[in-house]
């Protein structure tokens, strides 16, 4: 058994402590939370010892991991600073905002030859698994272009907190549910050459109201399009065209495919507890040394695209992507 440490008692870190209970390899029984009064009830209704400092944690030689659910700017030194007391990381996406900090973690990582897995938890969902399986297959023909769009209206019940600074989202709703979307294009093609983008707010907010568009060239040729809208109720879109076909994600469960000749079949798959198979690989990772399915090299990439994203931003060109 895995025992962790969630650190971060907001609402994610709360989804993830949710999904931890059952787990047959991995169970929570500390938490870290700087607002002790409001994190209280949950503790002691998950019967999770509250501290307000991450070093009780990192001190505790029970604790074999710990769980990050906290603001990425945070995450640079928590991981270095777990990493270098011996504890297998769970670390919430953005890792970063920066490649060269995402490598420092990595790097603090492999040194202490403990585990960094990065929470992209649509990996997880059925769909996007067949998607991939679908387009390594070369069942689609050569593919020529994709497009993706993930927005959701979390935005609107926001009116304080970290997720308003332009320091922590400075791609608006790309830093939050967009690079979701990027995470699954880089899955999908590999890494992203050149990036076009742009940030249109509607008004200053809160809560915030804006979009993000972005064009995209990736290394092996490929185009593509992603947009991001934080006040519109959920939409998920990824759609892979190729020469022979098309396959096209709507949500968690539900695939389209379209092939020449053909008319479109909707595929629809078991739905799953996607944050407790995103831990229970984790467990794996740790446990039967396994890979975990965000790797590294594909982590640093989307952050690469994710970097040259916010430059074209503010300069209104293209921007090439660091390769590392």
């Amino acid at each position: 058994m895995i025992n962790c440490a969630i650190v971060g008692l907001g609402r994610w870190g709360r989804h993830l402590a949710e999904a931890a209970r059952g787990q047959a390899h991995l169970k929570i029984t500390r938490a870290v939370e700087t607002d002790i009064d409001n994190a209280q009830a949950f503790c002691a209704e998950h019967q999770l010892e509250l501290t307000d400092n991450l070093n009780n944690v990192l001190g505790d030689r029970a604790i074999d991991a710990v769980l990050l659910a906290t603001p990425h700017s945070q995450h640079l030194n928590q991981v270095i600073v777990s990493a270098a007391a011996g504890k297998q990381i769970f670390c919430e996406k953005p890792l970063a905002l920066r490649r060269d900090h995402a490598e420092r973690m990595f790097g603090a990582c492999r040194d202490a030859g403990v585990v960094l897995a990065v929470g992209h938890n649509r990996r997880f969902w059925p769909s996007m698994q067949a998607l991939r399986e679908i387009t390594a297959s070369g069942e689609l023909g050569t593919i020529l272009h994709i497009e993706g769009h993930n927005s959701n209206e979390n935005s609107e019940k926001i009116t304080a907190g970290w997720r308003l600074s332009p320091a922590e989202s400075p791609g608006g709703g790309l830093t939050g549910a967009g690079l979701h979307v990027l995470d699954a294009f880089v899955s999908l093609l590999g890494p992203v050459r050149q990036v076009y983008a742009r940030f249109n707010s509607r008004d200053g907010g809160p809560p915030p109201r804006d979009s993000s568009v972005l064009a995209l060239d990736f290394v092996n040729g490929v185009t593509g399009t992603l947009a991001t809208v934080r006040a519109t109720p959920f939409y998920w879109r990824v759609h892979v065209f190729a020469t022979k076909g098309s396959a096209e994600v709507l949500d968690e469960a539900t695939l389209v495919l379209r092939k020449s000749g053909c008319a479109a079949k909707t595929i629809n798959y078991p739905r799953i507890d996607v944050l407790s198979a995103e831990l229970n690989a984790f467990a794996d990772t740790v446990e039967r040394k396994l890979p975990f399915p965000a790797r590294e090299t594909e982590v640093l990439a989307t952050l690469s695209a994710f970097e040259a994203a916010l430059e074209s931003m503010e300069s209104g060109h293209p921007v090439v992507c660091d390769g590392g």
